[in-house]
């Protein structure tokens, strides 16, 4: 007996192990039945979202739907007053073309009328046994008058031509000469010359004096001066003022070479307008 308590005073048995097994239980319940409703608040309160949600949808798609379809109204509203409007002007468009048309044709029907002076006799009626024939043939006596009023408008036009010829005549002469008495402007030139002699032994004074001896009409001659050109010989350089209508480059040449005792060349140094 002593060696049978011995064995399982050895052995390592739990006894209690069914007591534990309860205690977690209730314990693993009571975690349980707490945590349980916590999650049914979680959910409903994300239903109570979406609910919410839902219900936000609802009513912006209605108030969508409320302003488009008072949008719609508005534009209709205004399509038909334009179509009114339209309508209107089309009416006025139209009485207008009616009033054109009825002004044309009185227009055209006063034209093809005759003139106010046959009209008369032409619509006169018969009277006292009188015929429209005889009416006709008796001419109004108002016509000469009109006929003299006439003569003397066309009259009255021709005086005033004339007027105006003469004027026009007269204030040509006037330009003519005031135009006449306007003094002319000359074109003159400075031209500068250079007259060269033969050699260092040309009497370059008797040279200047045959230069000068040279008259024209528009010719006035200027100052003079020797210039060196070298080996003794010196040129004379000589200033002119000519007229451009009555003194050429030319004609000076011409008329300075025919000087060949004294004088190799002629030529223009300067040439400038004044």
């Amino acid at each position: 007996m002593s060696s049978a308590v011995d064995y399982f005073v050895q052995e390592k048995i739990w006894f209690d192990k069914p007591r534990y097994d309860d205690a977690e239980r209730h314990f693993y319940e009571r975690i349980n039945s707490t945590s349980h409703p916590a999650q049914e608040l979680g959910a409903n309160t994300i239903l109570q979202d979406i609910a919410r949600a839902r219900e936000n949808i609802q009513k912006s798609l209605a108030g969508s739907a409320a302003n488009g379809a008072g949008d719609q109204g508005e534009l209709i509203t205004r399509i038909k007053s334009l179509e009114l409007e339209n309508n209107s002007l089309n009416q006025v468009v139209e009485d207008l073309r009616l009033a054109l048309s009825k002004l044309e044709c009185r227009v055209a029907v006063l034209e093809k009328s005759p003139s106010p002076a046959a009209a008369p006799v032409s619509a006169a009626p018969c009277t006292n046994g009188t015929s429209v024939q005889q009416q006709k043939t008796s001419p109004p006596v108002e016509d000469e008058d009109d006929d003299d009023d006439d003569m003397d408008l066309f009259g009255s036009d021709e005086e005033e031509d004339a007027e105006a010829e003469r004027l026009k005549e007269q204030r040509l002469k006037e330009y003519a000469e005031k135009k006449a008495k306007k003094p002319t402007l000359i074109a003159k030139s400075s031209i500068l010359l250079d007259v060269k002699p033969w050699d260092d032994e040309t009497d370059m004074a008797k040279l200047e004096e045959c230069v000068r001896s040279v008259v024209a009409d528009g010719l006035l001659w200027g100052q003079s001066k020797l210039v060196p050109v070298g080996y003794g010989i010196r040129k004379l350089q000589i200033q002119c003022v000519v007229e451009d209508d009555k003194v050429g480059t030319d004609l000076l040449e011409e008329e300075i070479t025919k000087f060949e005792d004294f004088v190799q060349s002629v030529d223009v140094a300067a040439f400038n307008k004044i």
